[in-house]
């Protein structure tokens, strides 16, 4: 990528926007959590639209929470992925997409967690990205955990649907330890690890992270990072520290000659 151009961007946020009360310091003191959240990081993802809808009125009122570079990733619902698996679908992806929708120009990206149970099936797949690109042409991201998705097949077809195929931490596979799908998004989900939700991860990990992100924007990917390790509050902490490890890498690069 041409380094006088500006680089995709780089969305650091958290799965939710509950903040541990010990880090209520590194936030401004007024508003809502999520009013609050916004002033320091530029994203969030939503998982609960997984277990339950919310009306349209409520994504607006977050939208209307939140400055205007603000962007939101939701979950597909369950009932999508978990119950139809993908097959005939579409009425309930029509009902989510039109409360999401809410969102306006924030919904940044929509994630497609599915079920480590469900094979990868070439014409159900083609299926279900032709039906949902009739309908959406924004960011989508899909999370396989069956061995079967992780081939160049695979991301040759997600490739086709502008597609990005997640990498998630803690790894299932070695063929699942970097994103993959369409180049051109990297989408990382972290979950903590050894022990998954609840493990922070430590400041060497997320210093080789952030060079592993800069150099896929660098090779032209729009890249999220959400951390997921929220029982115990440590996805605020780490997602804190990585914009700080950013911002000085960035500053570091900007004076080089």
């Amino acid at each position: 990528m041409d380094r006088a151009m500006p680089l995709p961007p780089l969305h650091i946020g958290c799965a939710g926007w509950s903040l541990p009360r010990a880090l209520w310091p590194e936030f401004p003191a007024g508003g809502s959590h999520l009013e609050r959240y916004a002033q320091r990081f530029d994203a969030v993802e939503i998982d609960t639209s997984f277990y339950r809808p919310h009306r349209r009125e409520t994504y607006e009122r977050w939208a209307a929470s939140t400055p205007e570079g603000f962007r939101f990733a939701v979950k597909l619902p369950q009932s999508i992925t978990h119950e139809k698996r993908l097959l005939d679908a579409m009425p309930e992806f029509d009902a989510f997409l039109e409360q999401a929708g809410g969102l306006g120009a924030k919904l940044g990206c929509l994630v497609v967690q599915l079920p480590p149970s469900l094979p990868f099936d070439a014409g159900a797949v083609e299926r279900f990205l032709s039906a949902l690109r009739r309908r959406h042409r924004g960011a989508v991201v899909l999370e396989p955990r069956h061995r079967s998705w992780f081939t160049p097949q695979v991301d040759a077809l997600l490739s086709q649907f502008q597609v990005g195929r997640v990498l998630a931490d803690p790894v299932l596979f070695d063929e699942a330890a970097a994103p993959g799908g369409w180049p051109a998004l990297a989408y990382l989900r972290l979950h903590g690890s050894p022990r998954r939700y609840w493990s922070a991860y430590d400041n060497a990990l997320l210093v080789r992270l952030a060079k592993r992100l800069r150099q896929a924007r660098e090779d032209g990917a729009a890249c999220w990072c959400i951390f997921d390790n929220t029982a115990g509050g440590e996805a605020v902490g780490n997602a804190l520290t990585l914009l700080r490890i950013d911002s000085e890498s960035a500053v570091s690069s900007d004076r080089q000659p």
